[in-house]
């Protein structure tokens, strides 16, 4: 039903609540937010859940039905109390799955009329929104744990120049905004990597070879393998000596049985500071159609 707000808009009030215990989250407030970053749908008496540090946090997407998480411009906006979908236009949640878009978008879906005119290279003149996918946790974590199962459906073969050797599926860590952040995953010319970003500039702390083969942008764009399910673990701490310890772990068949470490690096802040402070966590990928199963962060209380 639609109401109007203090500034006269048009309002869908889809969310009517009284403060109450969600999920394990806080109901702060409920007041007016628009829905979609662009304006093109607002909703009213938003759900507003305050930001904690979390011990513990699992989804395994089980859900009767299916349902979307959507993407909004700020995280208090997200519907969505346990997830904040910063760009990517739709995750989906189906029998235990979540999806990003698989495929194109139709032609007149608002996120793909809003990609085309915002960031038309990358996304395939707004068609392929999931090529920029940035899935974040609207719980704050510190010294923790996460990990998830994922398959690589598709690789976009898009034109964009930012299709490079450094797409991947990566999670975030201590992600205070946009800009600064650590990300750990694998790349998709087969490397397992750790970087982090202050004020938007990239710093490479460890990169090792995983998966063998030769990148080629053009010839051989991916050494990920595609429809098989990989675990992907990390598990970031404060050492005694105030470095932050990133290690990195997949479970892959092909590379031997159970959680196979791969990668550890500390941040001993010689080029940049070091990121101290608890943050958000969540997920990336780049160029890809993805599959997801089973999110698990966990706080480390020692």
């Amino acid at each position: 039903m639609a109401s109007v707000n203090e500034n006269g808009k048009e309002m869908y009030a889809i969310h009517d609540l009284t403060t109450r215990k969600l999920r394990g989250y806080n109901v702060a407030q409920l007041k007016w937010l628009p829905y979609f970053k662009s304006g093109w749908v607002y909703v009213g008496f938003m759900l507003v859940a305050c930001t904690v540090v979390s011990s513990s946090f699992t989804d395994n997407f089980n859900e009767s039905g299916s349902s979307a998480i959507i993407e909004t411009g700020h995280m208090l906006n997200s519907l969505n109390p346990q997830w904040w979908l910063s760009s990517g236009g739709y995750v989906y949640r189906r029998g235990g799955v979540a999806t990003t878009v698989q495929g194109k978008l139709a032609d007149n879906d608002p996120f793909r009329l809003a990609y085309a005119k915002s960031s038309p290279v990358d996304t395939d003149n707004g068609y392929h929104p999931q090529n920029l996918l940035r899935l974040v946790t609207r719980a704050k974590f510190k010294n923790f744990a996460q990990e998830v199962f994922f398959k690589i459906d598709n690789v976009n073969i898009s034109a964009s120049p930012n299709r490079n050797q450094s797409n991947g599926i990566l999670f975030f860590h201590r992600y205070q905004d946009a800009d600064n952040l650590y990300y750990a995953g694998i790349r998709v010319d087969g490397c397992a990597v750790v970087k982090k970003k202050i004020n938007g500039k990239y710093y490479l702390l460890k990169s090792v070879p995983v998966y063998q083969g030769s990148y080629n942008r053009d010839t051989e764009p991916n050494l990920l393998p595609v429809n098989r399910w990989i675990g992907i673990r990390t598990e970031i701490a404060d050492k005694a000596d105030g470095n932050a310890e990133i290690v990195l772990y997949l479970n892959d068949e092909k590379l031997g049985s159970g959680w196979i470490k791969v990668l550890q690096v500390e941040d001993a802040g010689f080029e940049a500071v070091h990121i101290t402070n608890s943050g958000f966590a969540g997920i990336r990928s780049d160029f890809m159609d993805v599959s997801f199963d089973n999110y698990v962060a966990t706080e480390n209380r020692n």
